[in-house]
Order: C-alpha cells, then structure tokens, then sequence
C-alpha cells in the first residue's frame, strides 16, 4: 500500500498544468501557515482559495504533512513566534491593534509647563542701537578694576582711568603719562629666574600694561611711537648687563624721550609759529590743544598785540579751558560755539589748529568739528596753519573718519537735565502706566525710541587742500611732506 501511495503524485505531476501546479504550492502554503497557527494557539482556518474551498489535493497534501508541520511549529514556537505574528493575515492584525500609550513626558506636568510656556507672552528683541557702519570703532571703555590682570602696576591703573574720565586729555598729555606709568612700573619690576629681562620684559610684563591702557580708551598715535621706540631698547638690552643697570637705562631713555619729543619740541614749535602772528590780527583756533596754548601765550609775552577766538563744542568743551587760561594772561578772548563759525571766520587772520596725528596722505586727523572749521577758512581765504610734533605722524592713510577714528559713550552728548524737571520726574513715578506711555519721550529715552541712534566719533580727517603750512620740530613744511619727516623721525625709533 505505501508504494503505490508514493507513484500517485508522480503521475499527478506529469498531468497537471503550471497553472495548476502554482496552486497546489498555493494551497500547500495555506496549510502550513494553518499548521503553524494551530501550534501557536491561533484559531486553526486560513483565507479561502481562488474558488471559495480547498482542493481535494491541497486536502490531501495537508494530511499527509500534517505531523511533520506541528513538529515545524513547536521548534519554531521558540525561536520564530515572533516572525510568524507579523505573517498574519490582513484581517487578523486589524482585528488585534494594541492600544496606543502615551509617553510620560507628554502627560502630567510636563504638558502642563509646556502650556504655561507657550501662554507667556515673549519679551520683544532689542533693537541695536549701534551705527552699522561704524560698527568696527564700537569697545567698552573700562572704568572698574574688575577683570583686571595682576601684573598691571597701580600707577598704570591709575593712568588708565584718567583716560577713561577725560582727567587726562589730549594726544601728547596721555603719551606723557603713559611713559611715566611705564618708567614706574620698570622700576618697580624684577625678573624671574631662568630667564632674561630682554625675553621676558616685552611680552610678560609690558603687554598687560598696554592692553589694560586699550581697554580704557584706544591709543594715540604719539603713544604708539613711544611703545615701539621702548620695546626696541629693550629688545637690544644684552643679556649679560645686570638687571638693575638695564632698568636704570630704560628709565634714563623714557625721560630722554619725553624731553627731546614732546618738551623740547613743543618749545621750538611755538617759537616758530609765534612768527605768524602779526600785530593786531584776529587768531581762530578750535578746542584745546597745548602747542596752540603755548603758542599764543608766547606771542602774548614778547608784546604782540592780537585777539583770540575760541570756537568750541560738545560733549568736551575743551575750549572752556583754553579761552580761561589765556583770561587769565591777560589776553582778549571771543568765545564762540561751532554753529557760529562761519561769522568768527570773516572776522579771522589767522587760524591755529592742533592734531591728534598727521596721515601720510597729509590729512589731518584731530577733535571732530577741525574740518568744519577748516573748510570755512579755507572758503574765507583764511591761512591754515597746523602745529604738530612729528612723533604724532603716522604712516596710515585715511580717506574719511570711518576707518580711523574713536567712538564714546553716545550718553555723552545729552545734556544734564535740570534739578527742577529732575525733581518733578521723581515726583511723577507713581502715575498710572497709561499717562507714562501717552508722554512724549525726549532725547534722554534714546534707547527706547524705535530707530533712534546717537552716534558720538572723537576725531574726523581735514583735507590737505584746506591746510597752507605744517610746523613742526623739522621746520613749517607743506602736508605733502609729512610721509618724508614720519621716515626720519619715526621709522628709525
């Protein structure tokens, strides 16, 4: 019985058609998956065939197979049920859909934090208040000891605030000062073992001092020259000196530096320009420069008879100074605000400018409101003459005052507010909101008027064709020859 069992589908095979035979395997498939569901638990019953039942041969087939399939189905019960969950057939997964669990970090007080959040109304951006393009001049001006590196020497603290308050004011006063905080501090100074004074002077011990003086306001061209000019003696120390014979040259060259530079100079520059000033004529200056200052008290003491003008502006008023210095010699003195240059200059012979620095292109760089005064003169066919000592030529070339310059603290050109509307300002805090929003802001509420911006620069650039003559220590020179005099004197230190 068992062969002719076996030669039956053999026969079967030779007489049945591919398409028949693709759906034996069909149904075959069926019956293993029927098989495997019946092993696992899952109701026994597969989707029908193609014609509603299953064939007598897939029938057949199934009965046969059927041991061998539950033995199939308990091997894989424990390495595959998974595999045959997923198999199911489309019904039987919809009909078993687990229930959806929510995260805990989207329950509870998490959501509620989050709606809490989201009903706090955001605080508005703030608008820059900086000029886009001076953006590149804007530092914070150090006013506190805060931050501040332990190896600056107190005398330099102490100069670096005065520059920050304006106590110290005026291109050769800080270079000055400078020096004299450095010959301090060298005196002061001792240097550490395994290492020389040449090495470790310039980059451990002089570099803090000088970034700390840049932090409380940028550095003049003046003392720019004079840092080179002490970074080289000091660079050229030899090794082998003694630690107190090498401090006691560095002092001795910073004072012969301020004497030949700035003291000697000054002298020999008023001298010179004293000549230009005739009997009875009307000298214009701007602001407050002390090669001016001397200048005019000068020319006052060898008995030449004239008359000043000061023209003056804010936020410095430095011409304040200068008009009562020259009060109080015993000079006439007429003191004007900028706005009203154009009616001093037609009354003007003279006029007397100092510098902040020369650029090589001869363009003068000085107190912002020169310009304006030297264009006037210069439309008045008023002589321009500029007294500056070659340590404050510079190599740089400007065009503008946006490349080179200085921006302060734009609170600066506010005017104090009088006691009486301060008293009634106090007064006033306890209104209602509404009557302080519906009040008309003033200057003083910049920051909160929308598109509002106060811009204060230090310094602008004078055209060379509104300057006639430079005088200097090398003599009265035209601006074209300010590169020439910054190569001898300058480029050699």
């Amino acid at each position: 019985m068992a062969e002719p069992a076996k030669e039956v589908p053999k026969q079967d095979d030779e007489k049945l058609s591919p398409a028949e035979l693709k759906k034996r395997a069909k149904a075959e498939k069926q019956a293993r998956r029927a098989a495997q569901k019946e092993s696992t638990g899952a109701p026994p019953g597969g989707p029908p065939t193609a014609n509603g039942a299953p064939t007598g041969e897939a029938g057949s087939n199934q009965q046969s197979k059927q041991g061998d399939q539950k033995q199939k189905g308990q091997q894989q019960k424990q390495g595959g049920q998974d595999k045959t969950q997923h198999k199911r057939s489309g019904s039987q997964a919809q009909s078993q859909v687990l229930a959806h669990r929510r995260r805990p970090s989207q329950g509870g007080a998490a959501l509620q934090a989050a709606v809490a959040n989201s009903n706090v109304p955001k605080e508005p951006k703030k608008e820059n208040k900086q000029v886009e393009l001076f953006s590149h001049l804007y530092t914070q001006r150090r006013h506190t000891v805060e931050g501040v590196s332990k190896d600056v020497h107190p005398a330099v603290l102490a100069l670096g605030f005065q520059m920050s308050s304006y106590e110290l004011c005026g291109s050769s006063a800080r270079c000055v000062g400078m020096l004299l905080a450095f010959k301090e501090a060298i005196q002061a100074y001792t240097t550490p073992l395994g290492t020389s004074l040449a090495r470790h002077m310039t980059t451990h011990f002089l570099s803090p001092q000088i970034d700390f003086l840049k932090s409380c306001r940028p550095i003049s061209e003046s003392m720019g020259n004079a840092i080179r000019f002490l970074k080289k003696l000091i660079v050229e120390i030899d090794p082998s000196v003694e630690e107190t014979e090498a401090k006691a040259f560095l002092c001795e060259q910073i004072d012969i530096f301020i004497r030949d530079r700035i003291t000697v100079t000054d002298q020999a520059i008023a001298s010179s320009a004293r000549t230009q000033i005739k009997p009875n004529s009307v000298v214009l200056t701007y602001a407050n420069s002390s090669l001016v200052s001397k200048t005019l008290l000068q020319a006052h003491a060898d008995g030449i008879p004239f008359r000043v003008i000061v023209a003056d502006s804010r936020p410095l008023y430095e011409g304040k100074n200068l008009a009562k210095t020259l009060m109080l010699a015993g000079l006439e003195v007429e003191y004007t605000p900028l706005s009203g240059i154009a009616h001093a200059v037609k009354d003007a012979n003279l006029v007397l400018l100092g510098a902040h620095s020369m650029l090589s292109n001869g363009r003068l760089q000085s107190r912002v409101g020169t310009a304006s005064v030297a264009m006037h003169a210069h439309q008045a066919d008023v002589p321009v003459i500029v007294l500056c000592e070659s340590v404050k030529f510079t190599g740089k070339v400007a065009l503008d005052s946006i490349v080179l310059n200085e921006v302060a603290p734009s609170e600066e050109l506010l005017l104090p507010q009088p006691a009486s509307e301060a008293s009634q300002q106090s007064a006033g805090e306890d209104k209602d909101e509404e009557s302080s929003s519906s009040k008309v802001k003033q200057l003083g509420d910049w920051r909160d008027i929308k598109n509002l911006q106060i811009l204060n620069l230090m310094y602008d650039i004078t055209p060379a064709e509104y300057i006639r003559m430079v005088i200097c220590e090398y003599g009265s020179l035209p601006p074209s020859s300010v590169p020439v005099v910054h190569r001898l004197a300058n480029e050699g230190v």
